[in-house]
């Protein structure tokens, strides 16, 4: 192939988006050369590496280089263009997920690559790690028939966690989100009532409760809202916001656990059978049944991207699920 040009979302500074162009040459040996579809933005981790909400000290934490200019994003869905000696010719046209910055076009080795089924489109396949994580939170929260079940934040993550719950034959599933037409989804997507933080006073004595609002102060609402014994999940990463959970008043009596969910890993029970891989592949057999790609509210060319993040960034009550496309 002759060389092309590649073009990147770089984050110059906090709040500055540039779109860099370089050029990419042939895949080498193990490599494939895949052309970028659509990309999503995530309106968690990623948009704190936006604002400057985050160091260099935190990468380390989420797998990630930190630190101005850099590129970021690990949601990619492209098809392979071409491929390089000792990589089989088959991969050639294929469609492929990747956890890679927002980019036209990339070089990868295989192994780091995620054939989808033929029937997944890019709208839907952007969705996979936000499905895989919803998968880890309910193996890490593991929900119990009959169990009342509070779930604070309800973006794109906390929707997603709420459409796998309402499989389960809970006994109440309550949900929590100053946005309302976050709220009006929620209970399309399978919760029972849907509150306001102001109206949020009135949860109590929940078996298990997630915090997946990314919002520091709501740990504290979370943590009362969950009864004798309870588990309190915490799906969110504050970056460098710093978290003041009230503990004091009834909480040690309550017996009350709390877990911190990360993306990459499990609880150790489960964490042996349960990788990486077999998650990735369980999220994408829920693809289909889920359809997550109802839940995109922007499309913006990649070429915009700064537009984009400054929606997420302004208005994140008229957003929910942000995605570029090439």
């Amino acid at each position: 192939m002759s060389t092309l040009t590649r073009q990147s979302v770089v984050f110059a500074s906090p709040r500055t988006i540039e779109i860099q162009k370089d050029t990419l040459v042939a895949p080498g040996s193990g490599q494939v050369l895949v052309q970028a579809e659509m990309s999503a933005i995530s309106a968690g981790t990623e948009l704190l590496v936006y604002r400057g909400q985050v160091n260099e000290e935190m990468g380390s934490e989420v797998d990630a280089i930190f630190g101005f200019p850099t590129k970021f994003g690990y949601s990619m869905v492209g098809r392979v263009l071409e491929t390089g000696s000792g990589v089989s010719s088959t991969w050639k046209g294929k469609r492929v997920f990747a956890f890679h910055p927002h980019e036209s076009h990339f070089l990868a080795s295989p192994k780091d690559l995620l054939l989808l089924p033929d029937e997944v489109e890019p709208e839907s396949g952007v969705f996979l790690p936000n499905l895989e994580t919803a998968v880890g939170l309910l193996q890490d929260g593991r929900p119990m028939i009959g169990e009342r079940v509070a779930v604070y934040g309800q973006g794109t993550v906390g929707l997603l966690t709420v459409a796998l719950l309402r499989r389960f034959p809970l006994a109440e599933l309550v949900t929590c989100d100053p946005i309302e037409f976050r709220r009006q989804l929620s209970l399309e997507w399978g919760a029972e009532h849907s509150l306001h933080p102001e109206d949020a006073a009135e949860l109590r004595n929940c078996d298990l409760t997630y915090e997946l609002s990314g919002q520091p102060g709501t740990l504290t609402m979370a943590i009362q809202a969950t009864g004798f014994s309870g588990r309190v999940v915490i799906g969110s990463w504050y970056g460098t916001k710093r978290a003041e959970a009230e503990l004091g008043g009834s909480f040690q009596r309550s017996r009350v656990h709390i877990l911190s969910s990360q993306v990459s890993s499990l609880d150790a029970p489960l964490s042996g059978a349960w990788t990486k891989e077999r998650r990735m592949l369980v999220a994408t057999g829920l693809l289909e049944s889920v359809r997550p790609q109802a839940l995109i509210t922007h499309r913006f060319p990649a070429s915009a991207a700064a537009e984009a993040f400054d929606l997420l960034d302004r208005e994140p009550s008229e957003a929910l699920q942000v995605v570029l496309t090439y």
